[in-house]
């Protein structure tokens, strides 16, 4: 069982800002741990935030095509990752990729997707960090 104090400082930061809105900078903070690593479970998220981003400036095509690459790098993992609920997060990209898809093709004049959409937050629960995932070893 680890504590958030052995979790990776970039990441803690990365889920802090994203749990305020702040996708852009929360995809900054983790992108050097993912460059240093190759961890394609911060790509996931780094992704998974860059979708905000599209949310937050209105792209729906950006949106959808955010969500399906951060879909794609969370696959391989298990319903737990650092953690992480994994099942919930793909879950919620899943629906959220859905809709955006369904809107690609304009019809008209419709609330800006900042205004419909409940964003996520994300929560590492200590107890369930297995302690074996490689980026505890490198920050």
């Amino acid at each position: 069982m680890a504590d958030e104090a052995d979790l990776p400082a970039a990441l803690t930061r990365f889920i802090d800002l994203f749990n305020r809105q702040e996708f852009w900078e929360s995809h900054e903070v983790l992108e050097s741990s993912w460059r240093a690593s190759g961890s394609r479970f911060y790509h996931g998220l780094i992704l998974l935030a860059s979708a905000f981003v599209h949310v937050q400036r209105d792209n729906t095509h950006g949106i959808a095509a955010q969500l399906r690459k951060a879909e794609r790098a969370l696959a391989p993992y298990p319903p737990e990752y650092l953690g992480i609920d994994v099942v919930t997060l793909r879950r919620s990209a899943r629906e959220l990729r859905d809709r955006a898809q369904a809107e690609e093709a304009p019809r008209g004049h419709r609330a800006s997707w900042a205004s419909r959409v409940t964003y996520p937050r994300l929560v590492i629960d200590p107890s369930r960090v297995r302690g074996d995932e490689p980026e505890l070893a490198g920050g």
